[in-house]
């Protein structure tokens, strides 16, 4: 049996993912395979290099510097998250990423985009870390509005999210059998239309497709919320999520909110670690 995780994005919602993610490190609990959606990916990675407690540490470090995440990087550079900074300066000098131990792990990670001319999601199957694998998940990261797109090999991509937040049912299609889903937001959560979509629309006009994706977004996510729901009653899935609705915003400069948020996965997955270990039959 092949065992899985899959990581929904958020933003700095994110911080609950890491608080669990190095839970389940600490714990040696090891995936045959993991896909992560923007935040997911991005804090996510860090369990194929087994650095754990890297992503709350960098989190707490940079998030009051501009070249990180601000309105003057938005200005000066057209990406809230400082697109060089974020995925180059801090991994390859500041807080450096363990490009070798991602390499030599055995678990397949694979990061969610979405093409803007087709507003298809694509996964990406992370063979290796590198320039162009650190610009994939840059590019699973790339929220709209926010963010530039991100032109690899030809093509053009956003944020993963914008057409498969939780990639539940894409990693059952691929072998996965049992797989551990964390959630960003609670259990009872419903998303509404969002009230972006008329500037969405403005900005990316000339991209049809990716519009019609991003305006049934709330539609598919409530959707793959009950596809978990049914794959948990059916014991395929075990979920993690807030017990209630994370006080942290999309970019947040506190780090004493940073901090809460990470605390409240740590405790979500120690008080469901033995049913977690049951789960995975360990």
């Amino acid at each position: 049996m092949k065992y899985g995780l899959v990581m929904e994005g958020g933003a700095m919602r994110g911080m609950f993912t890491a608080g669990v993610t190095d839970v389940l490190m600490e714990n040696d609990i090891v995936f045959d395979g993991a896909v992560g959606v923007s935040a997911g990916a991005c804090f996510g990675c860090n369990y194929k290099s087994r650095q754990k407690g890297r992503a709350i540490r960098y989190n707490l470090r940079f998030c009051r510097d501009k070249r990180y995440c601000s309105l003057y990087s938005l200005i000066t550079t057209g990406d809230m998250f400082g697109a060089k900074f974020c995925y180059h300066t801090m991994p390859d000098e500041l807080d450096i990423f363990d490009y070798d131990e991602f390499n030599r792990n055995p678990m397949v990670f694979y990061v969610v985009c979405t093409d803007v001319e087709t507003g298809k999601p694509v996964y990406k199957k992370l063979n290796k870390a590198d320039y162009e694998g650190l610009e994939w998940i840059r590019a699973s990261a790339s929220m709209p509005l926010a963010s530039r797109i991100v032109e690899i090999d030809g093509r053009k991509f956003l944020d993963g999210g914008i057409s498969d937040s939780i990639p539940l049912s894409f990693m059952e299609r691929h072998g996965f059998e049992r797989n551990i889903v964390i959630l960003t937001q609670p259990r009872d959560y419903k998303k509404k239309p969002s009230k972006s979509i008329k500037l969405v629309k403005s900005v990316y006009k000339k991209y049809t497709k990716l519009v019609k994706t991003y305006s049934e977004r709330a539609k598919m996510y409530n959707d793959q919320l009950e596809y978990i729901r049914q794959s948990e009653s059916e014991g395929r899935a075990f979920v993690i999520a807030p017990p209630k609705k994370l006080e942290v915003g999309h970019v947040e400069h506190n780090p004493d909110k940073l901090l809460e948020v990470y605390r409240a996965g740590r405790k979500a997955a120690l008080d469901n670690l033995d049913r977690i270990l049951e789960f995975l039959g360990e």
